[in-house]
């Protein structure tokens, strides 16, 4: 399978299809309870697509150019930027709309619940408990112990997003958690059968070298563990960029650094 098939077959046409369905919605009147609608949506998955796009780029290329993961070149278009081949760019941009349109189509059909109550703690608990992990996956990959080396890059590069979402609204996307898990669990599973499939194709291929060598079914662990983190860095970010309990936080951060700032200079 072609590079450019498996991004037609597997994330074109389904983004087609919920891309026509939000633009139903929108004629229909359908708007999302609690959380901001229309154009506000829009810019927050064109924002994430750009933010994807820079993010991620600097470090696929370094796992292509270190042979983390390498592709087979009868199988792409032939066009590389860096190291890595112009569909891998796609595939993150279009995994980042189709995510997108699926928390859209969501976010407007289930009923919210609008009692929330603010919790510190668990945005701290939460934040230390991944730190912990990012120190230990990231002293393994200083270590330089070859088989961790897929799973360490990817929990480095994967956990300070999700890091500084969860010291913001922790308890805000535990509020929405119903969404959260139906946003990221169907998305994990078609992302991972398709990448799987990939795979199996030898579309593209994951050096045994660096990585653990365990399997889910066709799919090794890492895999199952980027694709896990990605979905989860794309839910979550759309559910606090545009629930109005985020708005709310936003307005008091701004408030109380205002009075802060203002403190620092004497002024009343």
């Amino acid at each position: 399978m072609t590079y450019f098939g498996f991004l037609l077959i597997f994330l074109a046409l389904p983004l087609v299809f919920f891309l026509a369905v939000t633009f139903i919605d929108g004629w229909r009147g359908k708007t999302a309870p609690g959380f901001l609608n229309g154009r506000a949506e829009w810019m927050a998955i064109g924002l994430l697509v750009l933010l994807a796009v820079l993010y991620t780029t600097p470090w696929d290329n370094y796992l292509v150019a270190t042979r983390v993961w390498y592709y087979n070149p009868e199988l792409i278009s032939g066009i590389v930027l860096g190291w890595v081949p112009v569909e891998e760019y796609i595939f993150f941009i279009l995994e980042t709309i189709l995510t997108g349109l699926w928390w859209w189509f969501l976010v407007r059909r289930i009923r919210l619940n609008d009692k929330f109550k603010p919790g510190k703690n668990i945005r701290f608990v939460s934040t230390a408990i991944l730190g912990a992990v990012w120190l230990w996956l990231a002293s393994l990959l200083i270590s330089g112990w070859k088989p961790a080396a897929y799973l360490s890059m990817i929990i480095v590069w994967a956990l300070p997003p999700i890091m500084l979402q969860l010291a913001f609204g922790a308890d805000i996307l535990w509020h929405h958690r119903k969404l959260i898990a139906l946003v990221i669990l169907p998305v994990f599973v078609y992302i991972s059968a398709a990448d799987s499939i990939a795979i199996s194709s030898g579309t593209w291929t994951i050096n045994p070298v660096q990585s653990l060598d365990f399997f889910i079914g066709p799919l090794p662990v890492e895999e199952a563990v980027f694709f896990l983190s990605t979905v989860m860095i794309i839910a979550f970010s759309l559910t606090l960029s545009l629930a109005r309990f985020s708005q709310v936080r936003w307005r008091d951060m701004a408030d109380r650094l205002q009075v802060d700032c203002g403190d620092e200079r004497g002024l009343p």
